[in-house]
Parts: C-alpha cells; structure tokens; sequence
C-alpha cells in the first residue's frame, strides 16, 4: 500500500535520559521499511522546487522514486551525480530551510524527509557495497593545489580528480576533514562516517598532506613554483569573534571552536583514555543562538554539567539554529535564557569564572540580517553563577593565507573577495570558496562552492591550454 500520508515517517532516535551520557549518533536512521513508505509520500513534482533550492541541485525525485521502488544503490548513485557526501549532508544540512521548505506537501501538511531519505541511502550502500566502481578520466599531468579539506575543498579535490588532474590537499591539522571533523560533535556526524568519505575521495586518486599550514610551511607562490596551475582555497572560517567585555581571559572561557576541537577532533570526552582534558564545572553557559551554540551546549551536557544554559540576545524566533538541534537541546536538560546579553564575566580570586553579568534586552527593527535588532534595557543589569562559559557568537576566516599572500584581495570583515559565483579571486590561478569567502555558512553551501569552482578550474586550465 502506498503512503500518502501528510505527516513524515517518524525516525528512531535515542532516548534523552540515555544520549545525555554518551557521544554516539542520537538519530538512528529509518530502516529500509521505514524508508520505502516515507519515500512513497513523493508526489514527484513536475516542477521539481525541492531541486532548485538544494546548493549542489540534487535529483530529488529520481533518486526518492528509485528508493521507492527499493532499488538502493541506484537511488544512492543518483545522488551521488551532483552530490559527493550524501551520508554527510543528509545529517547536518539544513533541509527544513532549502529543498524541504519548498516540498509541494507542506502545503497541506510535512514535506518528505528528504535529508532523511538520503542519509538512508548513503548509509545503506556503505554498509552493502564493498567494491565501488570509480570512475575517472585519463590523467592529464597537470597539478591543482587545494587549501584545506573542510566540506569545500573535499568536493573540488574529488570533482577534479574525477576530471583526471593530479590534486593535492594541503591541510594545516593532523586529521583531514575541516570542520567536519573538528566542528560538529559525534553525537551529530560520526566521525567513522566522515573518514568514510574522505577516504574515497583519496581512492580517487588524490593525495592529502597534513600538517602542512599554508601560510606558515609554504605559502602561494610556493605552490605555484612547484607547478600547481591552479589553486583553490578553501580554509574555512576558525577565528573566533571576540567578546570585546572584561573577563574575557579568565580561567573557564572556551571559544567555541577550541571546545569543540577539544572534544571531537581529540577525543576529550574520553578522556583520561586520551591526552586532552577540557574542565567542565557543574554550571556552564553556552553564548550565542546557532548550531555551534547548540552543540557546544549539548557537549557540555555529556561531559557532566549538572546545568548548561544558552544565553541569546533575542527570542527563539531568530535563533539561526535548526528547530531540530533546539528541540534536541531543549529534550536534553539545556535551558534557553532569551533577550539577555553578556556584559562581564565575573572571577574569583583565583582567576576563574564565577558568574556572568547580563542585560535584559528588547527587539527593535530588523537590522541588516532581516531579524529584529536587539536594544539594551538601561539599569536591567542580573548576574548568574556559572563555572564555564563557551562563545559561540561567530567565526570569521583566519588571516594566514590572505595576509601571505601578495595581490590577493578581501573584504573589510576578512573574507577572500571573489569576482564570479566560479569563485575567481583577484590573484592569478586562484580560487576560493566555502566559508573563507563567505563566513561561518552551511556544509551543503561550501559543498556547493567546492563544485562550482572545479568545473571553473577545469575551464581555467583549459582555456590556458588554449
């Protein structure tokens, strides 16, 4: 019987009381059951919108009609035509904001779980086909260099190994895999899952070198003078915006990057198993209203605090986190302070955080980024105790390759300047994308970026053949 139903096919997922003492996956993922009825809720538009708003234009209903009809892996290769980390995207992108919102069933009722579905697909060929065909054309001798192996960089490496060019990642961490692998917790995207991906873009043929900081180690024209004829930046956005209020140096004041990096990139949460520690108090406040906000909270959660609040400046509304991480954090235990913003951290005589200084705020008129600007109430000043604190308000890109590098522009807030959606820069032979153009994005954005800026390389490359 085929379902028509107007609500999504519900997902197994753990239990609160239980994910809250561990790191492991809280989505377990449909079955092939389950995945086959929500696959049949497709209409199959003609129009196809849910194609037009996903960032790498995903063959939605083709690959949901194949999954309907349980044919598996060639749902999953049909993803794959546009999309090379679907087990990824289907976990972390923002389906709900992009092909999901445009769903012809949301009109009456929930769109298809479509990110769902995917996930479905990626992990199902994972786990049953061993031996994967690759494709790739002939190798035409010519070198790409690639900065980083975040999200966007991966997809132009694997696209342009796909095209037959010799591409190297230059990756300035032990471990590949950018903010995939240092960003976003366990509990979110298995990090056994990532090295999956990583390791078929290495059976493509390309070569990632760690610990190599581009900038520092070697820098542009380095690359250039051993004979990269293009080169793509992709180095993300790691620096951490500053709070710029007293306190901010104390003892227990994480940014969001360093605690995370802490707990996925080198496993504290096992720690003492392995070498680094993070202290956690029994009292933590997370700052900001974004995923990393929410994973930050939701870390803190697992690795014991008995009380872990966020604390954001305007209401759940405007919060630019996924209703889905708000609704997990808020099943977790975590409680949301809204309108309130810090003012000082307090310590003790020690050195560390006590408490933190807060201000009570209201909405105004919607600034620059369409939401409602927070305004400050005079004298509403509050203070509340706390051990740790964790900034989340926002990454910018680090500074390494742009300030070593000679007739490469950026704007004012430190992005690379790009002239063409390709991802052409100012200099010579260099490209750019993900959130060292953009800032602090989405995976499926950079993912996007990656791929647009291949097929300009090829084009590039081309063209100077010519």
């Amino acid at each position: 019987m085929i379902n028509k139903s107007n609500k999504k096919t519900p997902i197994p997922e753990q239990k609160p009381d239980k994910r809250i003492k561990n790191f492991l996956e809280v989505s377990l993922g449909y079955d092939e059951k389950m995945a086959i009825s929500e696959a049949q809720r497709c209409l199959n538009c003609k129009h196809q919108p849910c194609i037009k708003a996903c960032p790498v234009n995903v063959k939605i209903p083709e690959f949901i009609e194949l999954l309907s009809k349980g044919e598996f892996k060639a749902a999953y290769e049909k993803v794959c035509e546009t999309n090379s980390l679907p087990g990824i995207c289907g976990r972390v992108c923002p389906q709900e904001t992009q092909c999901e919102d445009l769903c012809v069933r949301n009109i009456k009722g929930e769109s298809v779980s479509i990110g769902r579905l995917e996930r479905f697909v990626s992990d199902w060929y994972l786990k049953n086909v061993k031996n994967e065909k690759i494709i790739i054309q002939e190798k035409n001798n010519t070198k790409i260099a690639i900065i980083g192996s975040g999200p966007a960089s991966l997809v132009c490496a694997g696209d342009l190994a796909k095209l037959g060019y010799d591409v190297s990642v230059f990756e300035a961490f032990h471990i590949p895999g950018g903010v995939l692998m240092y960003g976003i917790p366990e509990f979110r995207l298995p990090k056994s899952l990532v090295q999956k991906e990583i390791d078929k873009i290495k059976n493509l043929g390309v070569n990632i070198k760690t610990n190599m900081v581009i900038g520092k180690t070697l820098n542009i024209e380095d690359l250039k003078e051993e004979g990269y004829k293009a080169i793509f930046i992709g180095t993300g956005a790691g620096l951490p915006k500053l709070l710029n209020i007293p306190g901010e140096n104390l003892n227990g004041v994480y940014f969001s990057n360093e605690f995370l990096a802490r707990i996925n990139l080198m496993k504290a949460y096992d720690f003492p198993n392995v070498d680094t520690p993070v202290k956690i108090g029994s009292r933590v406040a997370v700052l900001g209203g974004g995923n990393v906000a929410m994973d930050s909270a939701r870390s803190a959660k697992r690795l014991g605090a008995d009380k872990v609040y966020i604390l954001y400046r305007r209401t759940e509304k405007e919060m630019p986190a996924r209703a889905e991480e708000i609704e997990h954090a808020k099943e977790e235990g975590i409680e949301f302070k809204y309108l309130i913003s810090p003012v000082r951290i307090i310590g003790s005589d020690k050195g560390s955080v006590s408490g933190i200084e807060n201000i009570k705020m209201k909405l105004g008129e919607p600034d620059s980024s369409g939401r409602r600007r927070p305004i400050a109430i005079e004298n509403s000043e509050y203070i509340i105790d706390i051990d740790t604190i964790v900034s989340a308000i926002g990454q910018n890109p680090n500074k390494l390759v742009t300030s070593t590098t000679k007739d490469l522009k950026t704007e004012a807030w430190g992005g690379i300047t790009v002239y063409e959606d390709s991802g052409l820069t100012s200099k010579e032979g260099v490209f750019a994308g993900g959130d060292a153009v953009t800032g602090a994005a989405t995976v499926i954005l950079a993912m996007g970026a990656g791929k647009k800026s291949a097929v300009a390389i090829d084009k590039y490359i081309k063209t100077c053949k010519n």
